[in-house]
């Protein structure tokens, strides 16, 4: 049986599947995931026959095995997730700490710019003190 959004729809419909849709556009979203399921949907799912439940169950821990262990992701500079996660990707540690420290430093920067009526007074001509690491 080829399958299309109808058919996706009919199994969803018989209740062995639950749709769920988030919304877009706001910072508490679960768009990352929402992403993931579109993909699997359009690179997987909608090109294989969806004949029973265990069929598609297979499918889909094929996709998720192979999203990842195989698939680079351009988010991870070509490395997949498994390698991000386990810490075995190339340059890891130099990246974190590099995204540490520019994290650091813009924090610090912003908590410097706020001030507020008692900064303004005569400590606010101080110099500022470089905080170690």
């Amino acid at each position: 049986m080829d399958v299309d959004g109808a058919a996706v729809a009919v199994i969803a419909k018989s209740r062995v599947l639950k749709v769920v849709s988030t919304q877009v556009e706001v910072a508490f979203s679960n768009s990352m995931i929402e992403a993931f399921w579109r993909s699997l949907k359009h690179q997987w799912l909608y090109l294989n026959s969806l004949d029973s439940i265990e069929r598609l169950r297979a499918l889909v821990e094929f996709y998720v095995d192979q999203h990842n262990t195989q698939m680079p992701h351009a988010a991870f500079h070509g490395q997949t997730p498994d390698e991000m996660y386990c810490g075995t990707a190339a340059n890891l540690p130099a990246e974190l700490a590099a995204a540490r420290e520019q994290a650091r430093t813009a924090r610090l920067a912003s908590n410097r710019a706020m001030s507020c009526d008692r900064c303004l007074g005569p400590q606010a001509s101080l110099p500022v003190v470089q905080i170690p690491p």
